[in-house]
């Protein structure tokens, strides 16, 4: 469901795009180029921005119901992590083993095998 919806967001982003740039502005704009000034002559200038607007607002209001609907389908209450976060998380590398709580003493009355460093003289 969630890989159907994000389909028809991309869908409708891209309608979005081409209603926008089909449209007239005071300039004259993209919308001959796409074949729409034919349209604009049958069915008169007024009629034709009129419905461009209207499938504007439309896709608009769509995307951004589809839009929520998709953060509602794929759990927006948990956590929100970045990719970064969750690519660091995935290469955090295991640690080592640690070693043992402590080292067994020496017998009595043999000298320990833990070297001691000898003291350095003042300069």
């Amino acid at each position: 469901m969630y890989l159907f919806l994000v389909i028809v967001i991309l869908l409708i982003c891209l309608l979005l795009t081409l209603v926008v740039l089909a449209q007239n502005p005071k300039g004259g704009g993209l919308s001959s180029q796409f074949g729409a000034g034919g349209a604009a002559n049958l069915m008169g200038v007024k009629r034709t921005g009129d419905l461009l607007e209207k499938l504007t607002w439309g896709f608009a209001v769509g995307l951004i119901i589809l839009s929520l609907a998709t953060h509602i389908i794929g759990g927006g209450a948990g956590p929100v992590r970045s990719v970064n976060q969750q690519a660091a998380q995935r290469a955090v590398v295991p640690t080592a083993p640690a070693a043992p709580a402590s080292a067994p003493a020496a017998p009595a009355g043999q000298p320990s095998t833990i070297p001691v460093p000898a003291p350095q003289p003042a300069k």
